[in-house]
């Protein structure tokens, strides 16, 4: 119908239309490059990981890292996934948190800024450059570890 008729129809304008969808976020360069560190020191250390895990099929909460043999959950702070360096949506991402803990997840946060507050009450925040000696230590502490299968009566 053409617009102009409309309007002498029903004495209204024709509703413009919306987009249906959102784009996806964005991400910015320091993401990037924390993301593609990440995803190479877990490479070089042959640690099972998954990229953008999404823990909840019902709901749009993902995770950069899942390192599968560990069940720890790894965000890069001020991803697209993440609400971002300065936590604009803090209670969006604590319910995330909590869910994922209730499920017997680690989750731990990767700093890609200088500085940095950290949360006492929330996970464990490292800085991004100092992620692969992380990863070195998490792999060493398994290898120390005693055998769970081998009682030791």
């Amino acid at each position: 119908m053409d617009t102009i008729k409309y309007f002498e129809l029903t004495r209204k304008r024709e509703q413009k239309k919306k987009p249906r969808n959102k784009p996806l976020p964005k991400a910015n360069e320091k993401y990037l490059e924390a993301f593609e560190d990440m995803e190479r020191a877990l490479k070089i250390l042959e640690i099972k990981y998954e990229t953008l895990f999404q823990f909840k099929s019902t709901k749009h909460w993902r995770f950069d890292f899942h390192l599968i043999e560990y069940r720890i959950l790894v965000e890069i702070a001020g991803g697209p996934w993440s609400a971002g360096r300065k936590r604009k949506c803090f209670s969006h991402d604590a319910d995330r948190e909590y869910t994922a803990y209730e499920m017997g997840f680690t989750i731990v946060r990767l700093e890609s800024a200088a500085r940095f507050k950290i949360n006492e009450a929330g996970p464990l925040h490292i800085q991004a450059s100092f992620a692969q000696q992380w990863l070195k230590n998490l792999k060493r502490h398994t290898f120390n570890e005693p055998n769970q299968t081998i009682s030791t009566d």
